[in-house]
C-alpha cells in the first residue's frame, strides 16, 4: 500500500463477473488464456474519492508471483462522488492458473491518501484446457 494511506471505511471494490476465454494463439507451444474481469468500486462514504492507480498481485500455480502496478484505471483517474459507483472491465492473459488480489489507490476530497483492497479471486484454467502443451 502507499505510505500514509488509509483504507477508507465505506469504499468497496468487488468482482462482479469473471469470464475465461481460450486464446486462439499460443506462444512457443504454450496455450494462452484470457480472463476478463468486471469490477465495481462503490463509494459509500461521505466524501468524493479520486482513484489514481491500481496494483494487482497474481500468485501463480507454479509458485511464482506476478505484480502489475500502474497509474490510472483503464486509462482513467475516476472521481467517484458519495453514493456513486465506478465500474470497468479489463483482462489478464496467462498460461497458468493463479490467485489475483488487488487494490486501488488515490485520495479523498480533503487530499488524504486512501486505498481500497479487493478480495482475492481465482483465475482457474478449466480442466478441458490442459496446462501441458503435449496434451493439446
Amino acid at each position: 500500500m502507499r505510505d500514509n494511506s488509509t483504507e477508507l471505511e465505506g469504499l468497496q471494490a468487488t468482482l462482479d463477473k469473471l469470464v475465461h476465454h481460450k486464446e486462439k494463439s499460443s506462444l512457443k507451444g504454450i496455450n494462452l488464456h484470457a480472463f476478463i474481469y468486471f469490477v465495481s468500486i462503490r463509494n459509500l462514504t461521505d466524501r468524493a474519492i479520486t482513484l489514481l492507480g491500481r496494483k494487482w498481485i497474481l500468485t501463480n500455480s507454479d509458485g511464482t508471483t506476478t505484480v502489475v502496478e500502474g497509474d490510472k484505471i483503464v486509462g482513467e483517474t475516476p472521481t467517484i462522488p458519495p453514493g456513486e459507483t465506478f465500474s470497468y472491465n479489463s483482462y489478464h492473459v496467462t498460461h497458468l492458473s493463479a490467485e489475483a488480489s488487488g487494490s486501488f489507490h488515490g485520495f479523498d476530497e480533503f487530499q488524504n491518501k486512501i486505498h481500497v483492497r479487493m478480495a482475492p479471486f481465482r483465475l482457474d484454467i478449466p480442466e478441458e484446457f490442459p496446462l501441458d502443451p503435449s496434451h493439446s
